[in-house]
C-alpha cells in the first residue's frame, strides 16, 4: 500500500508545493485571495472541536483507520488505513503521489469517498486511471496549502497544488467545496487536515 517511486513530474510538484508550504506563517495558512488565514489559535480551537459530519460514523472507532490512528500518520498513509478512502488511495498510488503528499508540510486535503469515485462512469474512470498526467492533475486539485480550519472554509478561494483554485462556502457543520459537500470534516492527520467530500473535484 505504500508506493515509493515518484516520476520526475510528481517529484517536481512535491518540491514546489513543499516550498510554498514553508514560505511563511501567514502564507502557509492560506493561499487563496479570499481564504481566511488559519491562525495558530484557531487551529488549536479547531482541533479541539474534532471531526464532524454524517459520514464520520463510517470511520472505524479504533485502530490505525480511526481518527486517533489517522492523527499519528502522514496523510497518504492515514488514508490507506481508512476503508472509506480506498479508491482514493489506489488513485494516489497509481499517480505516484504517496511520497509527495506524505512529505508536504501543513496542507489541507479534500478527500473524495469511494462513493464519490463511483459516480464517475467506469469507462471514464478507467481512462483517468490509465492517464497519469490527467490523474495527477485531478488529485493535486484536491490539495491546498495550510491546515485550513472550518472558519476558513466559510467563504474562501484557495489555490490548489494543481494550479487551479477551489471555492469553499458554508458554516457550522455544513460546507461545500465547489459543488461537493463535506461529509466528514476537520479530520487531523500527521501533516494535514482532511475534509472528506461526496464528489470528485474536477479542475477546469
Amino acid at each position: 500500500m505504500k508506493a515509493r517511486i515518484l516520476g520526475i513530474g510528481a517529484l517536481s510538484l512535491g518540491l514546489a508545493f513543499g516550498a510554498a508550504a514553508c514560505g511563511g506563517d501567514t502564507k502557509d495558512a492560506a493561499t487563496g485571495s479570499t481564504g481566511t488565514p488559519t491562525t495558530q489559535a484557531s487551529t488549536s480551537a479547531s482541533a479541539m472541536a474534532g471531526p464532524f459530519g454524517p459520514a464520520c460514523s463510517a470511520v472505524p472507532s479504533s485502530g490505525e483507520g480511526s481518527f486517533s490512528g489517522m492523527a499519528d500518520d502522514p496523510v497518504a498513509t492515514a488514508a490507506s488505513h481508512n476503508p472509506v478512502l480506498s479508491t482514493l488511495v489506489t488513485a494516489v498510488q497509481k499517480a505516484g503521489l504517496v511520497d509527495t503528499l506524505n512529505s508536504a508540510k501543513d496542507i489541507t486535503v479534500f478527500a473524495p469517498t469511494n462513493d464519490a469515485f463511483a459516480k464517475i462512469p467506469k469507462k471514464d474512470m478507467d481512462a483517468v486511471l490509465a492517464d497519469k498526467k490527467k490523474l495527477t492533475d485531478i488529485l493535486t486539485y484536491h490539495v491546498v496549502s495550510g491546515r485550513q480550519d472550518p472558519a476558513a472554509l466559510a467563504g474562501g478561494n484557495f489555490k490548489t497544488l494543481q494550479g487551479g483554485s477551489v471555492t469553499t462556502s458554508g458554516s457550522g457543520e455544513s460546507f461545500k467545496v465547489n459543488d461537493a459537500n463535506v461529509v466528514c470534516g476537520n479530520v487531523p492527520t500527521g501533516n494535514a487536515t482532511v475534509y472528506i467530500v461526496d464528489t470528485v473535484l474536477m479542475p477546469k
